[in-house]
């Protein structure tokens, strides 16, 4: 080990409040240090300890879940997704230059607090993570003794390569429940423009819901940043949806070629781009029946939120729209959304911030499986 990264070590290991959390502090510790290995606590301990860490902060944002009023799904089948671009940590303290956050809000020993703060508080059965760079020394230990499979896909030229006492390339990962759902198939994919391979990536998962049978194809993704590049982002998209076809396809129960649809689709991702931009456009109307969950929070339920990310660069204020849930319309209904902190609860200064730890807000939904929809693919079974 390098260096750089024997500081990023210790820094992590390094405790920030007293020996009031030695609890979290030694689970930290040991799965770190010996690979996962050890017996966690239970999920609202460490919850509680990850507050007892973060005592000193600001209080955290306030929101809640908006129930949707639809048609009836399947009984207990509710799926919880949690979408978040939690911000690499190289990136956060090297380069991103948040010039209204103070450096002590971007130290891991205080952030990674935060960020299982937030996950521990909605507790998802499916988590999908960008801009992960701590996932063997923290994320994958930590959730996997709460009961998390999962897998990790790094980009081939991680910008956190470049940051001085990096931890290693960040990457998407994506983690579930292993008590919800089995693991049917995982692939990693190196998302490709014109047939050319790219630095951005997606993990795909299908998964068997333990209660309902019914199975799920679930995909995280981070697409290129910044403008100027809407053109590579609309082929990475299409690249991705490309994938996704042929992946339905194997696991399709149906005769057709056509694709599955008794295989609903959850796309979660920082496609960075705004819902004008083409590859919104194209995954709207994809032929595999898509639509963005966040929509549901407006009147019309045609309108995506104001902002998932808010930030202060040298460049200026950004306030956008980048992060979405996709899903499979047809078989998939939204039973509530997680809402979004107003623009007094994220303060002037924006995020990242003591409060929050990332620039971007995490997205979270409740879905379930269409009732029809499962009746008409146990009909399609019963007939082979």
């Amino acid at each position: 080990m390098g260096g750089g990264a024997t500081r990023l070590y210790r820094t992590l290991t390094q405790p920030i409040i007293s020996s009031s959390s030695s609890s979290l502090l030694s689970f930290l510790s040991v799965h770190e240090q010996r690979g996962g290995t050890g017996c966690p606590p239970d999920p609202v301990e460490l919850l509680q300890q990850c507050k007892e860490a973060l005592r000193d902060r600001p209080p955290p944002f306030h929101r809640k879940f908006i129930n949707i009023n639809d048609e009836d799904g399947a009984p207990n089948s509710s799926i919880r997704v949690m979408q978040w671009n939690i911000l690499a940590q190289a990136l956060g303290e090297g380069v991103d230059s948040f010039v209204q956050c103070p450096l002590e809000a971007l130290s891991w020993s205080r952030r990674k607090y935060l960020i299982l703060e937030e996950i521990l508080t909605y507790r998802p059965h499916i988590l999908c993570l960008q801009e992960v760079d701590h996932y063997y020394d923290t994320f994958q230990p930590v959730l996997s003794g709460l009961g998390y499979g999962s897998n990790f896909c790094p980009k081939p030229w991680s910008p956190c390569l470049d940051v001085e006492g990096n931890n290693g390339p960040d990457g998407c990962a994506l983690f579930f429940d292993e008590s919800s759902f089995e693991l049917l198939d995982s692939v990693n994919i190196r998302l490709c423009a014109i047939r050319i391979p790219t630095n951005q990536v997606a993990v795909v998962t299908v998964l068997r819901c333990r209660t309902t049978s019914r199975c799920v194809c679930v995909a995280a993704t981070h697409l290129k940043a910044r403008s100027g590049w809407e053109w590579l982002r609309s082929a990475q998209g299409s690249d991705l949806l490309r994938h996704l076809q042929n992946l339905l396809q194997k696991h399709s129960s149906g005769t057709t070629a056509e694709p599955s649809s008794d295989v609903p689709l959850l796309i979660c991702g920082d496609f960075n781009a705004v819902p004008a931009e083409d590859v919104y456009r194209r995954f709207i109307s994809s032929p595999l029946g898509l639509d963005s969950a966040y929509k549901k929070l407006s009147k019309d339920g045609l309108t995506e939120p104001e902002y998932t990310t808010w930030k202060i660069r040298p460049t200026g204020e950004c306030c956008t729209t980048l992060d979405y849930i996709w899903y499979t319309q047809d078989s998939l209904k939204v039973d509530s959304v997680l809402d979004m902190p107003t623009e007094e609860q994220i303060g002037p200064n924006r995020l990242p911030s003591f409060s929050y730890p990332s620039d971007h807000l995490s997205l979270v939904c409740d879905f379930s499986f269409k009732e029809e929809e499962r009746s008409r693919s146990f009909g399609v079974k019963q007939q082979q």
